[in-house]
Formats: C-alpha cells, structure tokens, sequence
C-alpha cells in the first residue's frame, strides 16, 4: 500500500503524509479510543476529495472525515485515511442578508463566523463549548447543539442546504423538495436518484413509520443523534399529509461522515439575541429539588437553563483562580439552576424576572435566587465549565470517561430518570456527576474509571449498557449532542430496535455500497472496549528525568493528562496565546495536542535504551516556542513547553548539541565577553559585511538584526547616579520595604538601562534595593535543553538566596523569562525544594510587587506625572501563563491622565533564540504578523509602545521599525 500511496501523492492535489508522525498524532481524537490511520490528507479542492474517494473504492481502503477533532465518542479515528478539511476548506462563500443565510466551506470555526456575521446583527444558534475551535462541517456531522439549543435549535433546525460528493464520486446538492420534485430525483439515473429512490420505498409503508416512531426516542427531546436521523424525515410532504418540504439534509446531520463527504453548507440565521440579559442563579438543597424546579422554568422563555452540582462546585472552592466566580454562591447548594432570560428592553426584562422568580417562590424548591448581570453572568457560566475542567485534570490512571456523558430525556422524565441513574451509579460505587443542559433534558454525566486496568474497562462497558437501558425505559436520546460515534454505536439497535436498525444498515449500503465512508461508526460498529488509547494491563514505560514530573506522576502521564479537547487549536483570531506556531501554520503537528499525542506514542512504544531519540519527537517539537501558554491555557495544563525542555536535553545525550545551539543556549557567556568592549562589539554587530558573517556562523538569518550589548555596565551606572543624586534617591530611614532586586543576565548585558531604571524608579518609592546582579537565572540553557548545566545555576542561586528571600525581603525581576523561573522550573529541578518553594512564593515580577504596592495604597498617582500619554501593552508569553496582563496594566494606569490598553496578543514570534534562527524566521515574523505588528503599526507615532520582555521588544523593533519600552522605564519617567 506504501508503494500505490506514494503513486497517488504524486498527482494529489493536496497534501498526503503516511510517515509515523503524522499517523500517531491523528490516530486519537478527543475520545478514549486510538486507530492509526493508513495516511493523512489535506485536499486543497473538491476535486481532491473526488479523487480520495477513488482511490479509497479502487484500494478498499476508506475516509475519515475531520475538521478540529474534538469529538468525544469515536468519530474522528479509523483505519483508513484521515481527511482533515480544516486546513483549506476556510472560506465564508456568500451572504445573503435578506434571507439570512450564508454559505460556508466545513472548516469555517463557528465562533469566526459568527465574528463575521455580528455586523450584519446575525449569527448562528448552536453553540458548542469548542465553539472557539469547533467547525461548521465537524457541527453537521455531529448535529452539535449546545447551551443555546432551547431557544436556537440544534445544527440540524439550521441546515438548508449541503454540496456533497457522493461515493461514486458524484458531486450532489441536498436541499428542500417539494413532493412533486422529489418524486422526479427518483427517477434519475444516478447514484441520487438511487438515494432518492431507496427512502421512499422504504419510508413509505404505514408498518415502517410505526415502527420507526415506537422505538425511536420520543419526539419531543429535541438533542437526538441516536443513528440516522430518519423520523426527522418522516412529518414533511413526501411521507404524509404535512406542509414542510423534504429535505435530506436532515439525514446528513448527525450521520457523522458515513453517507457523503460534505463540501459546502448552507445555513439558516437568526437575528443576535436581544441587548437586555439577566441571569436567575437558583440554589437547591438537594438535587431532586433542582431537577423538579427544571419543569417549573422552563415554562418561561429562558435562553439558558444550565444546572451544575456540588461537586462542580466543590471543585472550584479552593482553585484560587475561580474562588472570584463563586461570589454569587450562598450556603452549600447540592446543586444551582443557571436561568437566562433576554429581551429587547430592560423594562420587559424586569417582567420576565419577576415571572421566573414568582413561579420559582410558588414552587418552594429554591431556597435563594440571586440575579446577576453583565459580566457577572458570564463569570457564573465560566464557573460550570470550570468545574468540570478541574474535575477532568485528574493526575493519575483514573479519569472521567465519556461515554453516558451524552443521555437526554424528556423534561417530565428527567427527575425519575436522574433517581434511578444515582442509584445505578451507586452500584458501581460511582460519585456522579451532574452538570450541563437541564433545559434540553440532557445532563453529562461521566464515571471515574482507569482503562489501562481489565477491570476498569470491563467497567466501561458494564455501566455504558445499564445507562443505555435505562435509556431506553424512558425513550431517551443515548446520543443528545455528543454523536454515537465508536463509543455508543454498538448500542442503536437496542435503542431502536432491530428493525429500524437494519433500515439504518439499508440505508448506509444505498448511499456507500463500499463502505468507504467513515466505517464502524452509526452500523456495522466497532466495539466499544476494544481499540482503546492504553493497552489493557500494560506494563507502565519507565522513564527517567532530569526534571521532576512527580506532580504528573511522571512525564509519561504528563503527555496522558492531554484528553484531546483541541483548545490549543483555537486560531490567533480567540482569546488566548495557545498555541504559536499552530495560528502561524494551521497544521495539527504544530499543536499543543499533536505534541503530547506524539510524546505518549513514542515513550510508550519506543523500544530504544534512550526513549527520547526520536526523530518523530524533535519535528513536533520544532516548532514549540515554549511560550508555556499550554501551562494555563490547557485545560489540563499539559505544559508541553517543560517536556520540551527534557525532550531536548535526554535528545543530545544521544545526538549531541548543533553549534547554533550551543552558542544560543550559552549566549550568557558570549554577552558577558561582548560587553567587556562593547563598542567594538556592537560594530561588529551591525556592521553589514561583519554581522552577515556572525549570522552566517551562528544560524541566523540574514534578516534579522543581532541586539547590542549595552555600553555601560550597571554597575557603573548605578554609582554614577548614586553619586550625583544622592539626596534623591537613597531611601530615607522610614523606607517601606526591603527589596531584592534580580538584575538578570538579560539586563546586565543587554538592557542596563532598562535595570537602572528599575532601581532609580524603586529607590525613589522610597524603597530599600539591594541589588543582585551576579547570577545567571539559566532561561537560556533550559531552552536549548541544558538542563545539568541550569541545574547547577538553579543550586548556586538557591543557596544564594536562601537566606535572603523572605516575605519581608522579596525577590523582584525584570525580564519575565528569567524571575518567572524561579516559580516555574526551578521547582523541578531544584535538589533543596523547600528552600525553591519557599523563595518561588516571595518572587515578583517587578509589575506584580508595585500593583500590589498600589493596591494596598502604598505607591499613589500623586507621585506621578499629569501629562496625558496613549500607552499600548503587550506583555511577555511567560507572565500571561505564570502570572497576569492587568498588572502591567496597572501600574500604567497609575499616573492619573495615562491611558494605557492591552494589545489582544499571543507571543510576539521572537521567543528568546527561536526567531532569531534562520529555520524559523519565517514562522517567527509569521506570528508577528498576525496581530502584534498590525497593532504597532496602526498605533499613531506619539502612542508608547511597552513590552516588557528582552526578545519582544526586539521583534517589535525588527518588525515595525518601533521602539519599545519596558514598562519600568515609562513608569520611571513619569516619576515627578
């Protein structure tokens, strides 16, 4: 098969790989299941997917359509070949405002269409919690729904019309018929008229339609993916005395891929959710009180009724990060209603919240009902997701396993059927846990179980078929949203029974007679506890490291933690930094997911004495930055950037070191030779003819310019400002703090005037400074995977400081890559971890320690300047991740008539030695481009520019021609 691949690649038009990268990082989606798939495509066009679908006929091979890949049951995993569209099926083809409806390619991701369409005060319904990733095309397959399906729908009540390509190759539009016009496709001599023909002879007979509506889930649950969607056919004009119109594109939602490979979708908007918003936040003492409560409101016009219980919430009582979103929380509810009401004027609004209210009193179940606005409904909302995020990040074997996660019944059934749910879970010895769509019946529910274990997957299995049962005794939905996919396909015989299964099975062959399409998903299933992640009993890899990973239990479980849910897949347009080089690239290699899939597969299976030496590893890790944005933005915090950092140091101790390298990852020492004759230096620096040949020596690339080491040393300043302002800036006897200030190896050679600034700026708050200027924080050897040679700085400096640091002696730094460590991998690597820990609490980022100061009132805007001043921010990747932007912005904001804002940017594309290396220069500049440069650049000439990290200041220099300034340095020249 290699050899008729490598043929066909030939004349592809698109891209094709099958080498054992790109196989294991598609093999997983975000399910518990793994197949490797026999190559990975990404057509360019239609006719590229005409002639996958060829070859898969001609090689019995088949095709797994894929857009982001966040899907929980199964689907996005097989055999065959992946088609991932999410590369060049991007494109928004037409709006038409009049009808709102617009036509879009698959991997256009919801939340940027709807981006696009606010404008025209449009958007569309169905709203994912992946919405930020999650595609139009991945929608339809999935038929998703979403927190917004009770008053929008779900994607299937959306879809008008979809351009397909049938098996055969035949290019189809699916749309709504008349009766008239169906009945003559019928006749076509094609494959559609086949398709056309086949459903009317099999739909027609009174015998089928009972049968299909006696088993089926009952009408009125609305989230029903269970099989193929074919009593949505059945109330329209072709199969009874109804007035809607036929349309198959009712089948094609939730058939997940199996039927036709889908090329284009037509959808049906609504006009944006009126201005005027509201959220209700029922408390319940029990959850059987919550449930009953559903029925009551949702007799009103709600946009949202979401419910999350006590363990949601008790996951967030101690997470400082979300302990703010708890504000509106009183006692300690079993469970809270979230019930949201909209309308076109506050007045109305008033009326629809004394209603809900009224009906929640009369009902008795409630005991309080705090109303939120604003931001504060989405901190509320924040805090369910949050929830279940922390509940998911679970270190160790066992974790929360979809597969019940997806039941929805029928609103009057929802309360007896949750009873008998608990008592099942007790059986199994399961907590339960209860959050998500209380208004749409549906509830994700997910056991705690490890499937590396026999027992845990017997598990999986056993209580996956109860939960069906039980299901299926109230005429539920199995699949609400999530899909049937591997993990509940097995299952839609019992939830449909026999016969109308077999139709599913008719129905399949007449639209894929080679079964090419997406097999073992909807019929024919694959089995549910078989093609897992883990083999089952394995014996764990042992993996030795440098670093400490003890926190993941390794760094084997490190790569485990990653679930697949595809956040790192966002693109620069969401909020966030995760992940660079994917917003630069659009490919999956280049993803915080793709990374730890690559990590798990290679130490699992590796069988060399150096699991590390991979060449597969050192290409996904090409092109990490080690921004660390995975480190906060994943929600299970897979810092990818640390596993970098091992990677490349147990990597050298077989394959050695490049000179570029080398010469990077102990820059310190070259730095601190160059300033010994600075001037020299820096004309060697910049002169043309001698840096092309530095640059050509050390792997930079001619277009990027090399940064100068500074002309005086610190010292040297210091004492020179010492001795001319005396009066000025010695602190007097009653200064406030002791400071310890960290002059890094950043700016002791390359920024000195940035590090006096910081002194003069804290001597004049009337600070005590002591500076610290001779250790090396060891950013530079820990991004080239020097990791023996960092530890020996780590040990230095933590003896150093250990003594030192207190909470009345703080550590204060300059360069966030370099004081950042000291809470961040110094904690791995240090042999002394109680004197890290002790230092990592009591060290600041400068712009930490002086917001803190101005909070507690110590520093005040009457120490500063009244002049009027634009400030844009952007901050350092290492102080988003590990610390915060507003701090920044904070003490910007201080002198009173300063104006700053924070530039919505990712990494600036320097990432310390990264952009300056000729292999990467371009995907550096690249990311550059896509927000931070256009910010600059559109900034009028007298607005400041501050960044406070070394390598983005010279980024923003090499990309606008701006100057930067670090925020230190703009708050020092405000001083009066």
């Amino acid at each position: 098969m290699k050899h008729t691949l490598h043929k066909f690649k030939e004349n592809f038009k698109g891209e094709l790989f099958s080498d054992p990268l790109h196989t294991a990082i598609y093999a997983t989606d975000a399910s518990v299941y793994r197949k490797v798939p026999l190559a990975v495509a990404y057509p360019q066009n239609s006719e590229a997917i005409k002639q996958l679908v060829q070859f898969a006929v001609k090689n019995n091979t088949s095709l797994i359509p894929r857009t982001a890949g966040t899907s929980l049951a199964g689907q996005c995993v097989g055999d065959g070949i992946v088609v991932d569209v999410s590369k060049h099926f991007t494109d928004i083809i037409s709006l038409d405002i009049e009808n709102r409806t617009v036509t879009v390619q698959p991997g256009v991701i919801r939340d940027e269409l709807n981006a696009y369409l606010k404008p025209y005060r449009l958007f569309f319904g169905p709203n994912t919690s992946t919405s930020n990733r999650c595609m139009i095309g991945g929608m339809v397959g999935n038929n998703s729904s979403g927190t917004t399906s009770i008053q929008y729908g779900v994607t299937r009540d959306k879809v008008l019309k979809l351009k397909t390509i049938l098996s055969n190759g035949e290019e189809v539009v699916f749309e709504p018929l008349s009766k008239e016009v169906f009945l003559e496709k019928t006749a076509l001599n094609s494959l559609e008229g086949k398709i056309y023909k086949t459903l009317y002879n099999e739909l027609i007979s009174d015998e089928t339609q009972q049968e299909i509506w006696r088993e089926f889930p009952k009408p009125e649950i609305h989230r029903r993916n269970t099989g193929y969607a074919v009593d949505s056919l059945l109330n329209t004009t072709v199969f009874g005395d109804f007035n809607d119109e036929l349309n198959i594109c009712k089948l094609l939602c939730g058939s997940e891929g199996t039927l036709a490979f889908t090329t284009e979708i037509t959808l049906q908007l609504d006009p944006l959710p009126p201005a005027f918003t509201a959220m209700v936040a029922t408390h319940y003492p029990t959850l059987e009180a919550c449930l009953q409560d559903v029925v009551v409101a949702m007799q009103h016009n709600l946009h949202t009724c979401e419910m999350m219980d006590d363990l949601i919430l008790d996951c967030t009582r101690k997470s400082k990060t979300y302990e703010p979103y708890r504000f509106f929380v009183q006692g300690n509810p079993k469970a809270i209603l979230l019930l949201e009401l909209k309308s076109e004027s506050e007045e109305d609004l008033q009326l629809q919240i004394s209603s809900l209210l009224k009906s929640i009193s009369l009902s008795k179940y409630s005991y309080h009902s705090p109303i939120l606005r604003g931001e504060e409904i989405e901190m509320a909302l924040e805090l369910r997701k949050a929830g279940l995020g922390l509940l998911g990040n679970m270190v160790g074997d066992q974790k929360a396993v979809a597969c019940i996660e997806d039941t929805a019944v029928a609103l009057d059934d929802l309360p007896n059927y949750i009873l008998e749910f608990s008592a099942l879970m007790k059986k199994y010895n399961q907590q339960a846990v209860y959050y998500a769509h209380a208004g749409a019946g549906e509830l994700h529910l997910r056991p705690i179980l490890n499937l590396k274990d026999g027992e845990g997957v017997a598990y999986f299995r056993k209580i996956t078929t109860d939960v069906a049962k039980l299901c299926k005794k109230y005429k539920g939905s199995f699949s609400g949203e999530h899909g049937d996919g591997i993990v509940r396909a097995e299952f839609i015989a019992l939830m449909i029974g026999d016969k109308n299964y077999e139709l599913l099975k008719r129905i399949k062959t007449i639209f894929d007679p080679h079964n090419i399409f997406n097999p073992g998903k909807i019929v024919d299933a694959f089995k549910m506890d078989k093609s897992l992640r883990y083999k089952t009993n394995r014996t764990e890899p042992k993996i030795e490291t440098l670093m400490d990973f003890s926190d993941y239990q390794g760094i084997l479980r490190l790569a485990e933690n990653c679930n697949g849910s595809g956040d790192c897949r966002k693109t620069a347009d969401a909020a966030g930094a995760m992940c660079p080089s994917y917003h630069a690239t659009k490919n999956e290699k280049d993803t915080t997911r793709a990374r730890a899939n690559a990590l798990r597969e290679v130490l699992t299976n590796n069988e060399a004495v150096n699991k590390f030496n991979s060449k597969e590893l050192k290409e996904v890790f090409d092109l990490c930055i080690s921004c660390k944005a995975c480190a906060s933005e994943c929600p299970s915090n897979v810092d990818i950037s640390t596993a970098k950092a091992e990677f490349l140091y147990q990597y050298n101790k077989t394959n050695g070191v490049s000179f570029s390298n080398k010469l990077f990852g102990k820059s310190t020492q070259l730095n601190k030779t160059a300033s010994a004759f600075p001037k020299v230096s820096n004309w060697f620096f910049t002169n043309g003819f001698t840096s092309s040949i530095i640059k050509k020596f050390a792997g930079v690339h001619q277009n990027r310019t090399l940064p100068k080491v500074s002309i005086k040393s610190f010292n040297n300043s210091v004492k020179h400002i010492k001795n001319e302002t005396d009066i000025n800036y010695s602190p007097k006897e009653n200064y406030r703090k002791n400071v310890l200030l960290f002059v890094d190896e950043f700016s002791n050679y390359l920024d000195v005037e940035i590090a006096v600034d910081a002194f003069e700026l804290l001597t004049k708050l009337n600070y005590q400074v002591t500076v610290i200027n001779n250790l090396d924080s060891g950013r530079a050897l820990l991004s080239k995977g020097f990791l023996e040679e960092a530890k020996l700085e780590v040990e230095k400096n933590i003896s150093f400081l250990k003594e030192k640091v207190s909470e009345n002696n703080v550590l204060v730094g300059i360069e966030p890559s370099a004081i950042l460590s000291f809470r961040d991998e110094y904690l791995r690597l240090a042999d002394d971890k109680p004197s890290a820990e002790a230092i990592a609490q009591h060290t600041f980022l400068i712009e930490e320690f002086l917001a803190a100061e101005i909070e507690n009132g110590t520093i005040s805007a009457a120490q500063f300047t009244l002049e009027e001043k634009a400030i844009k921010i952007h901050s350092h990747c290492h102080q988003k991740s590990l610390s915060n932007q507003k701090v920044t912005f904070t003490i910007l904001n201080l002198p009173k008539n300063y104006k700053p804002t924070i530039i919505t940017t990712g990494c600036c594309g320097m990432a310390g030695s990264f952009g300056y290396e000729k292999e990467h220069y371009e995907v550096s500049m690249k990311i550059g481009e896509l927000k931070l440069f256009p910010a600059v650049r559109k900034a009028s000439a007298d607005t400041v520019i501050s960044a406070n990290g070394t390598s983005c200041r010279h980024q923003i220099l090499d990309g606008t021609g701006r100057d930067a300034l670090h925020p230190v340095t703009i708050l020092k020249n405000a001083l009066l």
